[in-house]
């Protein structure tokens, strides 16, 4: 399984291992462009892994804080809540390492309306359903591709 995230495009395509496409959505990278730098807001490139997922079974409209849930939106979180499921990234390059400790994700978002525009603080967000369906679809250590 490949994720690849476009920027450019704002798109995020699935593959499987015969490069069959499996899924694709829109979704927001970071405001300030690509970058590593901690604290940036900017969304990282290169090649990373699913490191761990959060929000198995939970219902949709969860929102998580520190990976944990905490309630539901609308009632908790405003349009930057992290909605629905959390996929946390490992960057696989010495640029990119130190992903994890930034709090990369892929993620659902409540702002769906700016889908398509890069507004997020450096993680890649996507529609709520698109959100669980990814993570239905993906195994830890699916690699990603961000460029």
């Amino acid at each position: 399984m490949l994720i690849h995230v476009d920027i450019a495009g704002q798109r995020l395509t699935l593959s499987d291992a015969a490069g069959a496409e499996l899924m694709s959505c829109t979704v927001s990278t970071g405001a300030a462009g690509v970058g590593t730098k901690e604290g940036s807001g900017k969304t990282p490139t290169g090649r990373f892994a699913v490191c761990s997922k959060h929000g198995e079974n939970a219902p949709q409209n969860t929102v998580f804080r520190g990976r944990v849930p905490v309630g539901t939106w609308p009632a908790l979180g405003g349009e930057d809540a992290i909605l629905a499921r959390i996929l946390c990234l490992d960057g696989l390059e010495a640029a990119n390492a130190n992903t994890r400790a930034r709090y990369i994700y892929i993620h659902g978002t409540a702002d769906t309306a700016q889908l398509g525009h890069p507004v997020s603080h450096g993680c890649i967000r996507v529609s709520p359903e698109d959100a669980v369906r990814l993570f239905e679809l993906c195994p830890l250590g699916t690699e990603v591709r961000i460029d």
